[in-house]
């Protein structure tokens, strides 16, 4: 027979359903925990760990949180990656019959978190599931962010699926992802060692059985067609393992998503993870905004727009239609300055009406809450009066403008100014609003100035000028008196508690009116409290409008932003080109320029056309070779997504994909070496690139011995070139691969300009035609801060290696010519050489002949090579 308390029986029997998470225990106005919970909340929050009732003689470690600040405290353990499981009193105290009757109403993951007072404001807090086919040649995706309502799933498919999934993981930034089983076993070497997946928390999940029905029932629709998802089974069941799981989480609660969003990858442009992270798109998990494109591009008013423009800028659009809308409306704004800045200001004062709004959803709403969807209503249909007036733009805003209309005079007459965060304990609703609060409110104040009365009567009575009536939960109102005025008290006064410096009482009229005032104060905070929820049960009801109205605000916000942006940092509408030239006068790179002085920045140009689509690019370290590359590419992304860029002018083509291999650094987690990090990440390129692709080198071959690495960058160049088509900029020390200009017909030759003034080397930043004949590698050496004593001695060995060279240059010329004389004159004597070979030369001839040495992997090459070698000194090949 068990010696445990009924309290602890309860625990441990809901405990063992909840072994993975940290069970929340309520216990009157705390949320406690026990055992090895009780130890790691200790730990990860700060707080005392105590100890309860020995069991088996055993003290139970003991934690626990005030409830009313308990969303702080789950914040915080969420974000360190547990799990939370909620367990509340789901019975009245008062009516309950033994122990209270508990149960666990939420589990709270890293993300399914709807506090959103403890989430970014300006970033979506995303969870992922995965799912592949038996074959392993298709995954799809499903992602949700419970706080803003929005559902999208996606298929991947064809080659490079791995790296299109790792790349669509970066893009989305999930806090927590899902795989089953099966998909499991297939993703864990992927995900091994990748830090970028560092702080997402790997959970498991359970395929749903019916997957399709499932959705069927949940969004109460007769097909799955409506979400463009007929015949997409993956999509359906990725979408179902998900949503789920969300369910089983929010217990009862009902869940925000009113569609399933079907998103096609292959619309958007591929952005590997390589490139994302190269081009500096977003920041990070351990980075800030500043330094990279959001930083530059988000001055947008609202949470929802700054939300939303982070989305575009990792999916820039391939549908020139598309883009060219975008631009139609920031040109309008870019052009109506006066019209801008007035709606940017109205948007100011806009809150976040999409997490109100699944808020209301929840339950979780309070009258602060309200009144800022009051404040969010009046400013979007003062944004509606400005844009029907602008007959050209009127479509952009088109809302519901009635039904906002009645909700924001519903919330006007009920919700006072000065509402509460706490929705439990009265001071919400206004007075006039209903005759019966008021009629309880009357009561009530009545009942308070009759106790102020008291509080005088006895005063005069007793001649204790210090005499107060006081109030508190536990004990009511009483008089408090001080142990100096003792002798005053009256023989009819109650004893009620002692305290070290006064002794407290009652008297027969105060208990009365107590009894009043607080059941008018109890049915008062009831009353209101139902009041608060039929006015949020009005706005549940429109939840689809606002979602809607969030939609507009987002777009409205980040297409004035672009427009403001192009003004302060003075960018130009470029031109979307029909065919495949680009050309850019001008250009900056936008985060860069951002970072320095104003004006500072050197202009460079570009120009890609039908007779040059490749530029074999020279110049030494800290020139601006990458900033001159990654430019590029950035204005080609800024074009894509329907802004302005940076340049005095701009042409862009569709661009369906940009690849680049910028930077040189061991993967020691997965035992790469920096030349087969490189390698692996230029066979992709090369594997994946297409004629409409833009690709970024910088330095390919420097991570093996010089001429193995002149080979490698002269063949990859030439594939580049030849096979491929790719609008191409190769960064390379190599200036033997200027020597290509020559030979390749669609390449040319730029440099970063230098100026040598006597013993000083100034690097101008500016890109002109021509190949570099030098490296300046010691001028980077002095201006990085090496001593002066190694720089001397380089400069030496430099001068001596030189003269080396060029001594050994000159001999296998000679040599050269040497042997082409010779083999001139013995040409005619080949055949007979021939004869005079061996047997066993003549069958490394025949293996020779037959050898395709493309086809060989390096391992097939060495085997072959081994057995060639054992035939020459005379073994055998068989």
């Amino acid at each position: 027979m068990s010696t445990d308390t009924p309290l602890m029986q309860q625990y441990k029997k809901i405990k063992e359903e909840y072994k993975d998470e940290i069970l929340m225990y309520r216990l009157g106005d705390f949320y406690e925990m026990f055992f090895d919970d009780a130890q790691i909340a200790s730990k990860e929050l700060g707080i005392t760990l105590t100890k309860r009732n020995k069991e088996k003689g055993q003290d139970i470690p003991l934690a626990g949180v005030p409830y009313h600040s308990v969303a702080s405290y789950i914040a915080k353990l969420v974000s360190k990656g547990y799990s939370v499981a909620i367990c509340d009193q789901v019975e009245d105290p008062k009516s309950a019959t033994g122990i209270v009757k508990r149960e666990v109403t939420r589990v709270i993951t890293p993300g399914t978190i709807i506090d959103v007072d403890y989430l970014e404001k300006n970033k979506n807090n995303y969870i992922m599931c995965i799912k592949s086919n038996i074959s392993g040649k298709e995954i799809a995706v499903a992602y949700a962010d419970i706080t803003t309502g929005e559902f999208v799933t996606f298929d991947i498919l064809g080659g490079n699926i791995e790296s299109k999934l790792l790349a669509e993981i970066n893009k989305i930034g999930p806090s927590e992802i899902l795989i089953d089983e099966k998909t499991n076993i297939d993703l864990i070497n992927l995900f091994e060692n990748k830090i970028f997946l560092s702080g997402i928390k790997i959970n498991s999940v359970q395929n749903v059985k019916k997957a399709e029905k499932y959705i069927l029932d949940f969004f109460n629709v007769l097909s799955t067609d409506v979400f463009l998802l007929k015949q997409k089974d993956l999509a359906i069941e990725v979408s179902a393992n998900l949503l789920k799981y969300i369910e089983e989480l929010q217990k009862e609660n009902e869940l925000p998503f009113e569609k399933i969003e079907y998103r096609n990858i292959n619309s958007i442009m591929e952005l590997n993870l390589s490139t994302q992270n190269n081009l500096d798109l977003v920041p990070t998990r351990l980075s800030e905004a500043k330094g990279t494109l959001l930083g530059v591009l988000d001055e947008c008013v609202t949470s929802i727009g700054s939300r939303e423009l982070r989305k575009l800028i990792k999916n820039p659009l391939l549908d020139k239609k598309s883009i060219e809308e975008r631009q139609y409306y920031v040109d309008y704004f870019f052009n109506n300055v006066l019209f801008r800045e007035e709606i940017r200001s109205l948007l100011k004062d806009v809150y976040d009406i999409e997490r109100i709004s699944v808020k209301v959803i929840y339950g979780t709403e309070n009258g602060k809450d309200l009144l800022a969807l009051k404040s969010s209503i009046k400013k979007s249909l003062e944004i509606y009066k400005n844009f029907i007036e602008k007959s050209k733009i009127a479509e952009l805003f088109n809302i519901a403008v009635e039904e906002l209309l009645n909700i924001h005079n519903k919330i006007e007459l009920a919700i006072d100014y000065e509402a509460p965060f706490s929705i439990r304990e009265g001071g919400i609703i206004k007075d006039g609003y209903n005759k019966d609060l008021d009629e309880l409110r009357k009561i009530s104040k009545l009942g308070k100035d009759y106790i102020l009365e008291i509080e005088h009567r006895e005063r005069e009575r007793t001649g204790i000028k210090g005499l107060k009536i006081k109030y508190n939960k536990v004990f009511g109102y009483f008089i408090e008196i001080t142990k100096a005025n003792q002798h005053l008290v009256p023989e009819d006064y109650i004893r009620k508690q002692t305290l070290v410096n006064a002794e407290r009482y009652i008297v027969q009229d105060l208990k009365e009116y107590e009894e009043k005032v607080i059941t008018a104060k109890s049915k008062i905070e009831n009353l209101e409290y139902e009041l608060f929820k039929e006015v949020s049960s009005e706005i549940k009801n429109k939840i689809e409008i606002f979602l809607e109205l969030s939609q507009k605000i987002s777009y409205v916000d980040i297409i004035s932003n672009f427009a403001h942006v192009a003004t302060k940092n003075s960018y130009v509408k470029p031109e979307i080109a029909e065919d495949d030239n680009l050309e850019l006068l001008g250009a900056r790179h936008p985060i860069v320029e951002t970072l320095i002085s104003r004006g500072e920045y050197i202009k460079n140009n570009v120009k890609f056309d039908e007779k040059n689509n490749l530029i074999i690019l020279t110049g030494p370290n800290m020139s601006g070779k990458s900033t001159y590359m990654k430019q590029i590419a950035l204005n080609i992304i800024m074009a894509q997504i329907g802004s302005y860029v940076a340049a005095d002018y701009a042409k862009i083509p569709i661009v369906d994909k940009i690849f680049t291999r910028v930077g040189a650094s061991d993967d020691l987690l997965s035992g790469q070496s920096t030349f087969m990090l490189e390698m692996t990440e230029v066979a992709s390129i090369l594997n994946n690139a297409t004629k409409k692709s833009f690709i970024v080198l910088d330095e390919i071959g420097r991570g093996t011995s010089t001429y193995d690495g002149i080979s490698i960058a002269t063949a990859i160049t030439e594939y580049i070139h030849d096979k491929i088509g790719a609008k191409t900029i190769f960064a390379t020390h190599y200036h033997e691969l200027t020597e290509l200009e020559k030979e390749l017909e669609k390449a040319t030759n730029f440099r970063v300009e230098v100026k040598e003034d006597g013993k000083n080397v100034v690097f101008l930043r500016e890109i002109v035609k021509g190949g570099a004949d030098k490296s300046y590698g010691i001028e980077v050496a002095r201006l990085s801060g090496i001593p002066q004593e190694v720089l001397s001695r380089s400069k030496k060995i430099l001068k001596k290696l030189e003269t080396r060279r060029a001594i050994i240059e000159n001999k296998i010329k000679t040599e050269q010519m040497l042997l082409f004389t010779d083999v001139l004159e013995e040409d005619e004597d080949i055949e007979e050489s021939i004869e005079e070979f061996s047997e066993n030369d003549k069958k490394v001839l025949e293996i020779l002949k037959k050898i395709d040495l493309n086809s060989l992997s390096p391992l097939e090459s060495l085997i072959k090579l081994n057995e060639m070698k054992t035939i020459l000194n005379g073994g055998s090949n068989e």
